[in-house]
C-alpha cells in the first residue's frame, strides 16, 4: 500500500497529520490509519461553488479515513472514541468551512477476511488507499483467487442486497407519485436505476464503481447485458430528454427549487424503470446459474 501524501497541498498534508494525531490520542492501540476515497485517488474537490437554475450549490470532498484496531469494539464504544477524535481535530477550526472527516473502523481480522474474500470496497481501499499510520504489528491480507462456489455465494449476496435496495427506491417512487410529489419521485427513480445498473455490474464482476452517473453506469452494465440498454434506448429526442431528466434528478431534485418534473414525465419514466428491474432480475439470476454450473463441473 502507498504511504506518501506528498502529492497533496501542504495544508491537506497538515490536516491528515493532525487527524492521525487525534486518533492516536484517543485510541493509542490503533493498528492502522488509512486514507481512502477521493483524497487517496487525488480526484478530490477542495471547494466547488456553482449556480444552476439560479440556485447556488457548494461541494467539498471529505477526508475518508479507515481506522483499523486489533480487536472488534462494540459499536457505541468506537463511535464515542472516534467522535472525540473528530471533536479534537476541529478545535480551533471553523467546522462548517473545514473539510469534513468521515471515519469508518474495522478490526484487523475482519478487514483481512474481507480482503481475502475479494469484498470490493475493501480491496479498493487496499489498492488505492494511503497508509497514514501503521503500528507494524499486523499485515494486510492478499487478495485470493476465489473458486466458483465462493463467487456464486458472493454474487448472490450482492444481487440480493442491491436488488432489494433498488426495489425499495422504486416503491418509494410509487408512493411519491401517488402523493403527487413528482420532483422527489424523480430522485427515487434515479436511485432505483443506479442500484439496478450496479446490481448487474456487481453480479458479473463482484465489483461496483463509485459512480452516480447513469450514463456511465448504463454503459458499464451494457457490457454484461445488452438487454439493459432497452429500458432507456435514447434513440429519439424524447427518449434522450427523459433520460437526461432522470440523470439530472440525482442533484437537481434535491437542491434546485426550480427543477421541474411533471406527472407525464413520471408516468413515462416508471415503466422504463420497471423494465430495467425485470431485465436486471433475469440477467443476474442467469449469471448466478452459470456460476452454479461451473461450481458443479469442478
Amino acid at each position: 500500500m502507498k504511504t506518501s501524501i506528498n502529492y497533496l497541498p501542504e495544508q491537506k498534508r497538515d490536516d491528515l497529520r493532525r487527524i492521525v494525531e487525534c486518533v492516536l490520542e484517543v485510541l493509542p492501540d490503533c493498528e492502522m490509519i488509512i486514507l481512502y476515497g477521493s483524497y487517496a485517488r487525488n480526484t478530490y474537490v477542495d471547494y466547488d461553488q456553482r449556480i444552476e437554475y439560479g440556485i447556488r450549490t457548494c461541494f467539498m470532498s471529505d477526508y475518508d479515513i479507515l481506522v483499523v484496531t486489533s480487536t472488534r469494539f462494540q459499536r457505541y464504544i468506537i463511535n464515542h472514541i472516534l467522535s472525540k477524535a473528530t471533536d479534537n481535530y476541529y478545535k480551533g477550526k471553523n467546522r462548517y468551512a473545514s473539510t469534513t472527516v468521515q471515519f469508518i473502523d474495522e478490526s484487523i481480522d475482519d478487514l483481512n477476511k474481507a480482503i481475502d474474500k475479494n469484498r470490493y470496497f475493501y480491496t479498493d481501499i487496499k489498492r488505492e488507499g494511503i497508509m497514514l499510520y501503521n503500528s507494524g504489528r499486523y499485515k494486510l491480507a492478499r487478495r485470493r483467487k476465489l473458486n466458483y462456489r465462493e463467487i456464486k455465494e458472493l454474487a448472490e449476496e450482492y444481487y440480493n442486497d442491491r436488488f432489494e435496495r433498488a426495489n425499495d427506491f422504486l416503491r418509494n417512487a410509487m408512493y411519491d407519485k401517488n402523493d403527487e410529489r413528482y420532483k422527489i419521485c424523480s430522485f427515487h427513480l434515479h436511485q432505483a436505476c443506479e442500484n439496478y445498473y450496479n446490481n448487474i455490474i456487481l453480479t458479473f464482476t463482484l465489483y461496483s464503481p463509485k459512480e452516480h452517473s447513469l450514463i456511465t453506469l448504463s454503459g458499464r452494465a451494457k457490457t454484461h447485458s445488452l438487454e439493459s440498454s432497452e429500458a432507456f434506448p435514447r434513440d429519439t429526442e424524447e427518449e434522450k430528454r427523459l433520460f437526461d431528466l432522470l440523470q439530472d434528478a440525482y442533484v437537481q431534485a434535491r437542491y434546485n427549487l426550480h427543477f421541474r418534473v411533471t406527472k407525464e414525465d413520471i408516468e413515462a419514466l416508471i415503466p422504463k424503470v420497471e423494465l430495467l428491474r425485470d431485465i436486471t432480475r433475469q440477467c443476474c439470476e442467469e449469471r448466478i446459474k452459470v456460476y452454479a454450473a461451473k461450481q458443479r463441473q469442478v
